[in-house]
C-alpha cells in the first residue's frame, strides 16, 4: 500500500496543520488521534479496517509534530479546534473518533466539547487525568515513563532537556529498533506484537514526530499533567474505554478509572492485552464506535 502524503491545512489563527486521509472517500468520517510522540502517517491495518466498513479515516499531526505549527501552552481541550478544521475541510458535519495512547485524552475532548458533531468516541490505552482522584498516576508504568513524566512535572526546561536526550536516536529509528527502544514500557505481549507493518508504522511515526524537534512531544506531556479543560463525568456522547491488563506504558488502572469516571462509558478491559498489542483490535473498535453512534 503506497504511503499517503500529508495535506496541509490552515487554521483560523494562522497555523499549518497536516492531515492524512485514507479509506472510503464518501464514507462517514473517523478522526484518529495518534499516540505520544507521533505524527500523521497511514497505518495499513487501520486503513483496511476502515475501508471494509465504508469509513473515511483521517489522522492529523498535533501542533508541534512534523509539519504542524507548534502551539505552546495548548491544553488537551484545544485539540477540538484542529479537529474542527479537519472535519470542515473534509465537509463532514459529524464524525466518529478514537485515540490510542496519548491520543486517548484528545478523543475524549471531542466527546466532551463537540457533542453535536462527535457521534461516538473511544479511548484506547489512553491516560487518565493527572489529578484523577483515587488514581496513583505513575504506579505500574515502566521506569522510562516515570522518568519522563517526573521531568514534565518539574517544568518546561527539565522536560525539554530530557526529551532532547532521546530525540536523536528516534530520528533514525528503524522497525527493528522499536521494541528495544521502548525498554520497560512494553510487556512481553507488546514485544511480540511489534513486528511487520506495525513496527514499520511505529518507526515511521516516531521519525516524523521528532523530524522538526520535540515541541509536539513536550506539549503533549505538559498537557497531560495540567487540567484538561473538561470534566469526564459530564460527557454526554457515547464513549468506549479499551485497555489491556498487560500495559506498562499506560497501566490498566488508568482504563479502569476512565471506565468508572466517563459518564456512561462502555468498558472493554481485556485480559492479556498490552499497550501496543491493543491496536490489533482496530476492527472491533470501529464496529463498537458504529454501534455506539446508533444508540
Amino acid at each position: 500500500m503506497a504511503e499517503r502524503h500529508p495535506t496541509m491545512l490552515q487554521t483560523a489563527d494562522g497555523r499549518e496543520l497536516e492531515v492524512v486521509v485514507d479509506g472510503s472517500r464518501d464514507g462517514l468520517l473517523v478522526i484518529y488521534h495518534s499516540g505520544t510522540p507521533s505524527a500523521a502517517l497511514s497505518y495499513p491495518l487501520f486503513t483496511r479496517e476502515a475501508q471494509a466498513r465504508g469509513l473515511r479515516l483521517a489522522s492529523y499531526s498535533r501542533p508541534g509534530y512534523a509539519g504542524s505549527t507548534p502551539r505552546f501552552g495548548r491544553s488537551v481541550a484545544d485539540a477540538v479546534d484542529d479537529v474542527q478544521v479537519v472535519a470542515d475541510n473534509l465537509e463532514a458535519e459529524q464524525f466518529l473518533t478514537f485515540g490510542w495512547s496519548g491520543g486517548g485524552p484528545h478523543a475524549l475532548a471531542c466527546a466532551a466539547l463537540l457533542g453535536e458533531r462527535c457521534l461516538a468516541a473511544a479511548t484506547v490505552a489512553g491516560v487518565a487525568p493527572y489529578d484523577a482522584e483515587g488514581l496513583d498516576w505513575l504506579a505500574g508504568m515502566g521506569q522510562e515513563n516515570v522518568a519522563e513524566f517526573t521531568a514534565a512535572r518539574a517544568g518546561v526546561d527539565e522536560l525539554t532537556a530530557f526529551l532532547s536526550q532521546h530525540a536523536d536516536a528516534m530520528r533514525t529509528i528503524t522497525a527493528d529498533d522499536v521494541a528495544d527502544s521502548l525498554g520497560g514500557r512494553v510487556s512481553d505481549v507488546d514485544k511480540a506484537a511489534i513486528t511487520g507493518e506495525l513496527a514499520d508504522y511505529l518507526a515511521g511515526s516516531f521519525r516524523r514526530a521528532v523530524s522538526r524537534g520535540t515541541d509536539g512531544w513536550r506539549d503533549d506531556d505538559l498537557a497531560f499533567c495540567a487540567p484538561w479543560g473538561f470534566d469526564t463525568e459530564e460527557i454526554a456522547v457515547p464513549v468506549s474505554v479499551w485497555q489491556g491488563t498487560e500495559d506498562k506504558m499506560v497501566p490498566h488502572a488508568h482504563g479502569a478509572w476512565l471506565a468508572e469516571h466517563v459518564s456512561g462509558a462502555r468498558a472493554n478491559l481485556l485480559d492479556g492485552e498490552g499497550h501496543v498489542s491493543l491496536t490489533a483490535q482496530a476492527g472491533r473498535i470501529l464496529d463498537d464506535l458504529l454501534e455506539q453512534s446508533r444508540n
